[in-house]
């Protein structure tokens, strides 16, 4: 969930889709406002019912999980254990493959380069696609868990680097084989198409958008509605959280090059020394959050990275730096993109650079939007099914993730997290790992079995409720 820092070259910047449609920020209060309202209100008029009934047991709601249990467990230590990096999920594209194949899916492989797209088609109905990610992260893992990671691999810039699930991606693939299963096993409760993506490059936001130009929306059945489970480390294993509206942030990576007049360290007047202009650069940057951003309208620019010089001595002639922009409101990003550029073009014509910065958007991805109605129906199902104890609203996220380019390109879609702590870890009040540490393991049991639960119940109810 994050731009690309495995070392892995963009050959050409990555074109945005800006006009695509999406909905105002200020729109967008509104109806979450108002979709609010309605929750609480629907959660006043039945607060008994739901007191009484906080939780239920999700065994009872999938009996067919405890069957395939260890099989699904015996694959996740598998998927552990062999991580790819981002285009370079062979085996574990191929793996699932062949699970799905066994089940009877339609299964079609290297959509985007190395993605997955399974369907299972049941008479007539409405489509209704399941999202996973395959990738893994460039992390060494250090859980000690018996069956960690000691995966090395060679990435596209040509560097050995270690290899980790440190994302929670096995995980999220284990539990989409457990639910394919079961659906499968249960055709004559529903009817339609159900198609299964096994998405690549989710880790640097390339993946949705691959898959997409290689056809996913017109090579295959375009979906009604689009369905993702992420885990989440601020969550008690197994409960459900959502968010409706927009839910993770957009994030664009940013190249700068900042152009001087190289020379001696001891004669700086003969030299300009873009060292000086990044730095003030770096200040001035932050005031366009600080001073020119609504405090209300949540935005973030970090600074990741600056390389210049070589020697205590030497003025440079040039420096290097990696930003990346994360915002909500298409509107506000826009804003940041061009206050950027209007800063680094200031500070070099205020030094009196030799020629203007080098600004290159070279990776990013839009806002994840959860359809509003969708959002309450699920929640809705969920709250019933599992227990209005197990369903969570959560805080929207300045992370970013790819599954925004399902929704933009037209069909409904819903991101959900699912918890993935044990609750007297998180009751502790110690500092835990979370997503991307080296520490990340998620708890298997009983995330899996609810994972596999909650993806079964929404799928079923979307199938067979009436429209």
């Amino acid at each position: 969930m994050r731009p690309n820092t495995q070392g892995l070259p963009c050959a050409k910047p990555i074109m945005l889709n800006r006009n695509a449609r999406q909905p105002s920020l200020d729109r967008e209060e509104y109806r979450v406002t108002r979709l609010r309202a309605v929750v609480a209100l629907m959660a006043m008029l039945t607060g008994s019912a739901l007191a009484a009934d906080s939780t239920k047991d999700v065994s009872l709601i999938v009996p067919e999980f405890a069957k395939i249990q260890p099989d699904l467990e015996a694959l996740y230590r598998d998927l552990h254990q062999h991580p790819e990096i981002a285009f370079h999920e062979i085996r574990t594209a191929d793996q699932l493959a062949k699970r799905l194949r066994a089940l009877g899916y339609e299964v079609t492989t290297g959509v985007g380069k190395t993605g997955i797209v399974a369907l299972l088609r049941n008479g007539p109905g409405p489509v209704i696609m399941l999202r996973t990610e395959i990738d893994a992260l460039p992390v060494e893992e250090k859980t000690g868990l018996a069956f960690a990671s000691k995966a090395t691999m060679r990435n596209d810039a040509g560097v050995t680097v270690p290899l980790a699930h440190a994302c929670g991606h096995d995980l999220h693939m284990t539990g989409w084989v457990g639910t394919a299963t079961v659906m499968a096993g249960r055709k004559d409760r529903w009817h339609g198409t159900l198609m299964l993506v096994g998405q690549p490059a989710e880790e640097i936001v390339g993946g949705a958008a691959a898959m997409l130009a290689d056809g996913l929306f017109s090579r295959f059945p375009k979906p009604d509605i689009v369905i993702g489970i992420h885990d989440e480390p601020t969550l008690p294993s197994g409960q459900v959280g959502f968010h409706a509206g927009f839910f993770r942030a957009s994030a664009d990576t940013i190249e700068v090059t900042i152009f001087g007049r190289g020379g001696h360290g001891a004669y700086p007047q003969r030299a300009v020394d873009p060292i000086v202009i990044a730095a003030r650069s770096v200040l001035g940057i932050q005031t366009i959050i600080s001073r020119e951003t609504n405090p209300l309208s949540p935005a973030v620019i970090t600074v990741g990275a600056i390389h210049g010089g070589t020697v205590a001595n030497i003025i440079p002639d040039q420096v290097q730096m990696l930003l990346t922009v994360r915002a909500f409101d298409p509107k506000v990003r826009e804003h940041l993109l061009a206050a950027i550029r209007r800063q680094l073009d200031a500070e070099a014509t205020a030094a009196d650079a030799p020629a203007m910065p080098s600004i290159k958007i070279i990776g990013g991805t839009d806002a994840v939007y959860n359809d509003l109605e969708l959002t309450a129906r699920i929640t809705e199902v969920l709250g019933r099914d599992l227990g209005a104890g197990s369903v969570r609203e959560m805080p929207a996220q300045m992370g970013s993730e790819d599954f925004s380019q399902y929704g933009r390109a037209g069909a409904k879609a819903v991101l959900l997290h699912i918890g993935a702590v044990d609750p007297a870890e998180l009751a502790s009040g110690r500092t835990l790992p979370g997503l991307h540490s080296p520490q990340w393991a998620p708890q298997l049991e009983p995330t899996l079995r609810s994972m596999v639960t909650a993806e079964v119940v929404v799928l079923t109810d979307l199938f067979t409720a009436p429209r």
